[in-house]
C-alpha cells in the first residue's frame, strides 16, 4: 500500500515539473512574436528562439504572425456617384508591425481591417461615377491603401497592398456595354478596312506614278542617245568629206606644182584645175562652190580648152 502511495506523489511529481518546465521554457518560431504579460499587465514581446518564463507570474497572451498575410473581403454592392450599383470584390495584404499595439489597440485586428476596408470602399466608389469606376482599379486601390493604412497605424497593422480583383456592373449596363464594345469593334474594323483601301490606293497611284515617270525617263534617255548617235554618225561623215577633199586639193595641189615646175603658164593650170574641179562636183556627196569673181577666169579656160583640143584634132590628122 505505501509502495503504491509513493509511486503516485511521484507521479505527480514529474507531472508537476514537466508543467512548470512547459510554463517556464518557450520555443518561438521564426517570424513570430508572443505577447509576455506579468500578472495581467503587457510585460514584453517573446522573440523567435529559446524563451524563460516564469510560471505562474507570467503568461503568453497570444502570439502573432510578422509575416505578410492577405484577408479576403466579400464582394460588396456599392452605389457609384451616378446611382448604378457595382459589386466589387478586392483583397488586402497587410502585415503586423506592432504586436501589442495588435494585442490591446483593438479586440480582432483582421475583422476591422475587413470592416474598414468596406466602409472605405463605399466612399470612394461613391465619388466616382460609373465609366471611372470601370477603368479606375489602379485608382481605387491606391486610394483605398492610403485610407486603410491610416486607419489601421494604431492597431500596429500595416497595410500593404489592396487588390481589386473584379468589378461587376448590372447585368442590364453590361448587355449594353456588350452591344456598345460590339458597335465600337465593327467601326473600328470599317476604319481600317477603309484605311486599307485608301493605302491601297495610294500605293497603286503611287506606283503608276512612278512607272510612268520610269517610262518617260527611259524614252527621253533612248532619244538622246539616238540623237547622240546621229550627231556622231554626221560629224563623222563630215570629218570623211573633208578628209576627202583634202586629199583630193593636196593631190591637186601637187599636180599643178609639178606643172608650174614643168614650165606651163598660168593659164593651163588654171584650166586644168577647172577641170579637177569638174571631176569633184561629178561625185553625187559633194558640192563646190565658186565665187562669182572667178566667172571670168573660167570663161577664158573654155577657150584655152578649145585651143587645147583644136591642136589636139591637128596632130591626129597629121
Amino acid at each position: 500500500m505505501g509502495d503504491n502511495v509513493s509511486l503516485v506523489i511521484i507521479g505527480v511529481v514529474i507531472l508537476l515539473v514537466v508543467v512548470i518546465v512547459g510554463m517556464t521554457i518557450k520555443v518561438v518560431p521564426q517570424q513570430r512574436v508572443g505577447v509576455v504579460e506579468r500578472l495581467g499587465k503587457f510585460h514584453r514581446l517573446l522573440t523567435p528562439g529559446l524563451n524563460i518564463l516564469i510560471p505562474v507570474i507570467e503568461q503568453v497572451r497570444t502570439y502573432h504572425d510578422l509575416r505578410i498575410q492577405q484577408a479576403n473581403v466579400p464582394p460588396q454592392t456599392v452605389i457609384t456617384k451616378d446611382n448604378v450599383q457595382v459589386q466589387i470584390d478586392n483583397i488586402i495584404f497587410y502585415q503586423v508591425v506592432g504586436p501589442e499595439q495588435a494585442t490591446y489597440g483593438i479586440l480582432d485586428y483582421v475583422s476591422g481591417v475587413r470592416n474598414i476596408t468596406t466602409a472605405t470602399l463605399r466612399q470612394i466608389i461613391g465619388k466616382m461615377e460609373l465609366d471611372e469606376t470601370l477603368s479606375g482599379r489602379e485608382k481605387i486601390s491606391s486610394e483605398m491603401r492610403v485610407a486603410l493604412d491610416e486607419a489601421t497605424e494604431k492597431w500596429g497593422v500595416r497595410i500593404e497592398r489592396v487588390e481589386v480583383v473584379d468589378i461587376k456592373p448590372p447585368i442590364d449596363i453590361q448587355e449594353a456595354m456588350d452591344k456598345q464594345m460590339k458597335a465600337e469593334r465593327s467601326k473600328r474594323a470599317i476604319v481600317l478596312e477603309a484605311e486599307a483601301a485608301k493605302q491601297d490606293m495610294i500605293l497603286r497611284a503611287e506606283g503608276d506614278k512612278q512607272s510612268k515617270i520610269l517610262k518617260a525617263e527611259g524614252e527621253r534617255e533612248a532619244r538622246i542617245r539616238q540623237a547622240e548617235g546621229l550627231r556622231k554618225a554626221q560629224e563623222l561623215e563630215a570629218l570623211g568629206q573633208a578628209s576627202a577633199i583634202q586629199s583630193v586639193a593636196e593631190a591637186e595641189k601637187a599636180r599643178i606644182e609639178m606643172l608650174k615646175q614643168a614650165g606651163l603658164d598660168e593659164n593651163v593650170l588654171a584650166y586644168k584645175s577647172f577641170e579637177s574641179l569638174n571631176e569633184i562636183a561629178k561625185g553625187p556627196a559633194n558640192k563646190v562652190f565658186i565665187p562669182t569673181g572667178a566667172m571670168d577666169t573660167l570663161g577664158s579656160m573654155g577657150a584655152i580648152g578649145e585651143v587645147f583640143k583644136a591642136k589636139a584634132g591637128k596632130e591626129a590628122g597629121k
